[in-house]
């Protein structure tokens, strides 16, 4: 520190100033040696965790692509066999059908025909409950518009209301999912 005399015009006496002569690269504290290398060390720390969470990222994204298209691939696949399997089932049905028409061309008894088409259409119902497929019950049970859809409505006292009294078209499922709902007349209140 120096001191700097000035005059006073004022008075006569004369200013002591302090001047401070550090310069502006004195006054700002030039970090350390050692705090230097703690904020490297703790840059470096963070770039490593951050590269290992980065990475960790990528192979997760990797992982759940490769399972997608995994899925994706075993979906296709289980479509794929099951119509085959459903064919293979159904091309005994259309042989029978092919033998009947074969067998019918030249007969005149039609209790024949209705019993050779009998045998064909409990085939048919044959294959395809063994591929999963269950009738809807509908007649007698109550209306369940999960299962049946009403396109009728008859007024009568000889069943209790939502009662299925008739059954127009048939329904069908596989487990739980509804193939194709039952059509039904449901009695109504009078």
């Amino acid at each position: 520190m120096t001191h700097k005399h000035r005059h006073n015009p004022f008075k006569n006496e004369e200013i002591t100033d302090e001047i401070n002569e550090t310069s502006a690269e004195e006054k700002t504290e030039e970090p350390s040696e050692e705090t230097s290398k703690e904020g490297n060390a703790e840059l470096d720390k963070l770039k490593e965790d951050f590269d290992n969470l980065n990475n960790q990222y990528l192979r997760l994204a990797a992982d759940f692509d490769n399972y997608r298209k995994r899925q994706e691939a075993e979906r296709e696949s289980l479509l794929k066999f099951g119509t085959e399997n459903a064919l293979k089932k159904m091309l005994e049905v259309l042989d029978n059908f092919e033998r009947g028409k074969k067998s019918f061309e030249n007969v005149e008894d039609c209790q024949k025909v209705k019993d050779g088409f009998d045998l064909v259409h409990k085939q048919t119902i044959e294959a395809l409950c063994k591929l999963g497929m269950e009738e809807i019950k509908a007649v007698g049970e109550k209306f369940d518009p999960n299962f049946h859809e009403a396109v009728m409505r008859t007024p009568t006292s000889e069943y209790p209301e939502n009662t299925i009294i008739a059954e127009l078209q048939k329904g069908y499922k596989m487990g739980d999912k509804v193939l194709r709902p039952t059509l039904v007349n449901v009695a109504a209140a009078e």
